[in-house]
């Protein structure tokens, strides 16, 4: 498995702080910025390669690179969007498709988190494949026993309790999602079905109608590649404006499976604004 990072946004509500350089470039701890935590955490999640997809200011990450490298111990692979000034972010993560088959830890390069998140959205597919795995040693039950056989859907990590699933056509994939903190209109909010499974995603929603907020990291399991790649493609050819969060929808109505694995009381935010940005520098040093 490898990490991977969005990074090639422009950041325009963080201006002028982020005129000529990517917000993933901030500092938020003394020379510490935002992308240096974000691969400090993948490599404490046992990552040892990591791809970045740059666009805006890409060439002050290319400089980053050995030191983040060496700081690290890690290689990164830069992957460059042309378009990232004017496309949104399910072509970002579409043209780095071809990582996906030997599975992907993806995280925004605007989240400034513990590595705690990391290594939940790990235990959650461990837990999902073991589980697949004992389903498929047992004997098929008939339609008349209740039994979950065909239903494609393996039981979420977080709803241990429900029973096992046989591993889905499509494959998986699992997102984190904080289901404590309050929502606003803002959030990239989720409503979930019984046993953890994704429904809907999106920011137009009643937060009182959310289960939670995707907080921009997810797990692609391999044997989710080509379906998600193929998710991701016809959502931005239908609208170069949507997030890859819309490919998630779309892979799910396509039948792919996507699993939300709750992070717990967590300090964390997203850097979209300097408000958020002044958050991020509070707790920094905790992450």
């Amino acid at each position: 498995m490898i990490g991977m990072v969005l990074a090639a946004g422009t950041g325009r509500r963080l201006r002028p702080d982020t005129d000529g350089r990517p917000k993933a470039l901030l500092p938020v701890a003394g020379e510490t910025t935002i992308l240096d935590i974000t691969i400090r955490n993948l490599a404490a999640a046992g990552l040892t390669e990591v791809v970045i997809v740059v666009g805006y200011a890409a060439a002050l990450v290319a400089d980053q690179v050995p030191e983040l490298e060496r700081a690290h111990g890690v290689s990164i692979d830069l992957v460059h969007n042309d378009r990232a000034e004017e496309w949104n972010n399910a072509y970002s993560l579409w043209l780095a498709r071809e990582y996906f088959g030997r599975g992907v830890l993806l995280v925004n390069g605007d989240t400034v988190h513990p590595a705690s998140v990391e290594k939940t959205l790990l235990a959650a597919s461990a837990a999902a494949r073991a589980a697949a795995s004992t389903e498929s040693a047992r004997p098929a039950r008939s339609a008349a026993s209740g039994g979950p056989a065909g239903t494609g859907r393996p039981v979420p990590a977080t709803r241990a309790g429900n029973g096992s699933r046989r591993e889905p056509l499509l494959g998986r994939v699992i997102i984190a999602i904080d289901d404590i903190k309050s929502l606003a209109d803002e959030e990239m909010k989720v409503v979930l079905d019984a046993d953890g499974m994704l429904l809907r995603i999106t920011k137009v929603m009643d937060p009182a109608h959310a289960h939670g907020e995707y907080m921009g990291l997810t797990l692609i399991e391999p044997p989710a590649a080509v379906a998600l790649a193929d998710s991701l493609e016809t959502t931005w050819r239908r609208d170069p404006g949507l997030y890859y969060e819309d490919g998630f929808a779309e892979f799910c109505e396509r039948g792919g499976a996507v699993l939300a694995a709750p992070i717990g009381a967590v300090e964390w935010v997203e850097v979209d604004n300097h408000a958020d940005l002044r958050r991020a520098r509070e707790i920094a040093g905790r992450c």
